[in-house]
């Protein structure tokens, strides 16, 4: 017989994820600060594993094989999974960082997306910042979702919902080959948190659940293929693509969002959700 680990966990262990959650948004608030014209991936990716090493953590995602770095960052038509590289970034590009922090065993994982500040041509830079505000609503419509649902399945159709209801005329694509996961032990556990609608009403909410919700979401067709290093995920038709991320923890008094220094509050007070601190 084998047996499997339950995906919700004890109280203590959800206390013990605040921490690497606290330190992935540290560094991912790091990285943020320095987006500007000129500065490239790697020197972003260098300012992110300072902020994990010097809070006694490790890069999550360089303890997966054949992973090196601390950051993803996708620039661009990249969606996710993007390597920094040394190619200055340029005024109206729109780049996704996605990193993580370990510690004590326990893991954070979170991403943004943002269009790189300077002199570049509306008509460039508007879809592309209105596809980030509609991912990161979306992201944050699922939250919501969460504090409130029964089956992981609610959390995605308000996932779906959001973009169909924002997105411009025509619609945008969600990323089907790539969705959320939960979170604890590893960066990545089961269960698969879709943001899409599917027809299965999914895993349980109930306290002890902790997931990594990440809407990937593309101004054009859904459809991707890894290039050739292996890694970096980019849209087939070449349109830019956006991906927001965080790490939330259901508890008995609520939901609360382990890599925003607040819990999520400010973000989910227009879906009139308030989060609740994990009790000692």
């Amino acid at each position: 017989m084998v047996l499997r680990s339950s995906i919700y966990k004890k109280p203590a262990q959800l206390r013990a994820m605040v921490e690497p959650g606290l330190i992935t948004a540290a560094a991912l608030d790091a990285v943020r600060a320095l987006i500007a014209p000129g500065v490239t991936t790697l020197e972003l990716d260098a300012a992110a594993s300072r902020v994990i090493i010097e809070r006694g953590a490790k890069s999550n995602f360089q303890m997966v094989r054949g992973y090196r770095h601390t950051i993803c960052a996708s620039v661009n038509e990249q969606v996710v999974h993007g390597i920094p590289n040394d190619r200055p970034l340029r005024a109206g590009d729109l780049l996704s960082i996605d990193a993580g922090a370990e510690l004590r065993g326990w893991n954070g994982d979170s991403a943004f997306t943002m269009v790189v500040p300077g002199d570049a041509p509306e008509d460039v830079v508007a879809p592309r910042r209105h596809l980030s505000e509609v991912t990161e609503g979306s992201l944050w419509a699922g939250i919501a979702a969460l504090s409130r649902a029964t089956h992981l399945g609610e959390v995605s159709a308000a996932i779906e919902g959001y973009i169909e209801d924002n997105a411009p005329a025509g619609g945008y694509g969600i990323l089907r080959d790539y969705v959320g996961h939960g979170i604890g032990r590893k960066m990545h556990e089961a269960p698969s948190v879709f943001n899409y609608r599917v027809p299965d009403r999914g895993a349980e909410v109930r306290p002890g659940l902790a997931v990594a919700i990440e809407p990937m979401v593309v101004i054009g067709d859904q459809a991707t293929e890894v290039d050739d290093d292996g890694w970096t995920v980019s849209t087939v038709d070449g349109t830019a693509g956006s991906h927001w991320e965080h790490s939330v923890a259901v508890h008995d008094g609520g939901v609360w969002v382990l890599t925003a220094p607040d819990g999520g509050a400010a973000k989910l007070a227009p879906f009139g959700v308030v989060p609740k601190e994990i009790d000692a």
